[in-house]
């Protein structure tokens, strides 16, 4: 049974609410697929601080682990679950536009 929008929609914004996090998926989108040491190269932080964002983005769906070359792991981006969480808050802004909107008509009435 898939997981509820709801869910990936807060596993999304949690992976998302880190700036290294969002740093290594501009990295993903700019350049490819990338091993943790390609990214470590092209950004401020450790290969070891890299992995463990990359295990974060790849449990919320973000960034998918494929295997490369002589063992190495290369980290494609997923932006399935990114499009999930902005159909939740399309949603959830509809939402609150109706209930707004009724409010008003309430009050002008």
């Amino acid at each position: 049974m898939p997981p509820e929008p709801e869910v990936i929609a807060v596993q999304v914004f949690s992976a998302l609410a880190d700036p290294t996090r969002r740093a290594l998926l501009a990295e993903l989108t700019a350049g490819g697929p990338a091993t943790a040491t390609d990214l470590a190269e092209r950004l401020p932080i450790t290969r070891q601080g890299i992995a463990k964002h990359l295990t974060l983005l790849a449990e919320a769906g973000l960034v998918v682990p494929e295997p490369g070359e002589a063992r190495r792991i290369r980290y494609r981006l997923n932006t399935a679950p990114m499009q999930v969480a902005q159909q939740y808050l399309a949603a959830m802004a509809h939402d609150w536009d109706d209930r707004l909107a009724a409010l008003r008509s309430h009050l002008e009435g």
